[in-house]
């Protein structure tokens, strides 16, 4: 099979290299690309991923089979829209039904319709009203203080956890001062929950659901959960510190029921719908759902699936994922990510990775901010790479990520030490909340 892929990080190179792994596997393109996915195919540069016009007449040009769109910027520009209208099978939802990741107030409306648990919340488009709402009180009226969200796509920079009245002003008034374009235009104030958080990922053809392994990302910069946020620091599944009741009542009374809700509305989602949750001490809590794979959830999850990804995703732009039974490895997975300095702020590039030829068999380095000149691998973005390793434990995993981590090298990497070192079971309402 031919297929074309959009995106340029980390859980693309897994993306690919899942792909490749397929029997059926014939030519791949990725659009841009980066060093990693250049191993299974050809990178195409000059051609924008969001552009509808330009992938669809791309898409005509190459005749792919199959087009598996990865970040949620294409999705919600619509992308696959166009490349269905021509006859293209595509894995990746509609833009209407990624709304439910473009939109966070409509992402909410939709949860109060299908009864899906979440933090209470109200939008604005007004400063002035935001902050007179915030003058008044905490919405939902809990102890925990308050979350300050852009309503559209920020790339991962758009939410702000408050700690105090103060800081969430300042936030409202950063939204509305441009700070993150048109996505600020609108925003949520939001109660913030507390307790720990997990990623749902699931396949969707629209009406079938096949749910993946859970997994945690580490989203602060730096060790015990300080520092800004960024796109994730690292990465494990399973949290065994999550019971299964717990798991089939995010399966059900989340997941399936917002399938059944966009379906209901006109808008069946085919592709990976992924809620964030928080396990609060009065139960699970969707933070935000997303349309797409995360990343760097991703890269932990792929290594473990052991059904054709390929077969996967055609089911799924098919209509057909009923007919699969996935299966999954049940070893753990933990993935680490070296960023370049500075990151997530402003960071240089161009710098020189050393030793990715001595990782050990069995263990990946997924590629992110990274681009070939000649023989050499230079970084060219924020997140490198991740290193992603499997034990029988979680505690097994995390050692052998580690000990290959500390075996490559560029100037000014920085990485968080302590990746999935909180996996064991806790106390609800004392983990990391946002």
């Amino acid at each position: 099979m031919r297929v074309l892929l959009l995106g340029s990080g980390g859980r693309e190179h897994a993306m690919a290299w899942a792909l490749a792994r397929s029997a059926r596997f014939g030519k791949l393109w990725t659009v841009p690309g980066n060093a990693g996915t250049a191993e299974y195919g050809e990178n195409i540069r000059g051609v924008s991923a969001s552009d509808p016009g330009a992938v669809a007449g791309l898409a005509g040009r190459l005749r792919p089979d199959l087009v598996v769109i990865g970040p949620e910027d294409p999705l919600c520009a619509g992308v696959g829209d166009r490349l269905a209208a021509e006859g293209f099978g595509v894995f990746g939802p509609s833009a209407a039904a990624a709304e439910i990741e473009s939109s966070k107030a409509f992402a909410k409306g939709l949860m109060s319709r299908a009864g899906i648990a979440t933090a209470a919340a109200r939008g604005f488009d007004r400063e002035s009203d935001a902050l007179a709402y915030l003058r008044r009180g905490t919405p939902g009226g809990g102890g925990n203080g308050i979350v300050v969200k852009a309503d559209g796509l920020a790339a991962g920079k758009g939410v702000t956890v408050c700690g105090s009245p103060a800081e969430a002003e300042a936030a409202v008034s950063e939204a509305f001062g441009g700070a993150f374009g048109r996505a600020g235009e609108k925003i949520l104030i939001e109660e913030r929950l507390a307790g720990r958080e997990t990623s749902a990922h699931a396949f969707t053809d629209g009406q079938s659901v096949a749910h993946m392994p859970f997994s945690c990302d580490h989203k602060p910069v730096y060790d015990g959960n300080r520092g800004p946020n960024t796109g994730g620091m690292g990465c494990y599944s399973p949290p065994g510190w999550l019971d299964r009741g717990t798991v089939g009542e995010i399966h059900r009374a989340v997941t399936e029921r917002a399938v059944r809700r966009l379906a209901a509305e006109g808008r069946p989602f085919k592709g990976v719908l992924y809620p964030g949750m928080m396990i609060t001490d009065q139960g699970p809590r969707v933070i935000e759902f997303n349309c797409r794979f995360g990343d760097p959830e991703t890269e932990v999850l792929l290594p473990r699936l052991r059904t054709d990804l390929l077969d996967v995703c055609q089911a799924v732009a098919a209509g057909r994922l009923a007919d699969l039974e996935l299966e999954w490895d049940r070893r753990a997975t933990v993935g680490v990510v070296m960023a370049s300095p500075g990151y997530p702020g402003s960071y240089p590039r161009g710098a020189v990775i050393e030793g990715l030829d001595a990782i050990d068999r069995g263990v990946h380095v997924f590629l992110a901010g990274a681009r070939r000149e000649g023989s050499r691998v230079l970084t060219d973005g924020g997140r490198v790479l991740c290193v992603v390793a499997a034990g029988t434990t979680l505690g097994e995993a995390r050692s052998l990520a580690y000990d290959n981590l500390a075996r490559i090298s560029f100037d000014g990497a920085h990485f968080r030490s302590d990746i999935a070192l909180d996996a064991e079971p806790a106390v609800l309402g004392q983990g990391a909340s946002r």
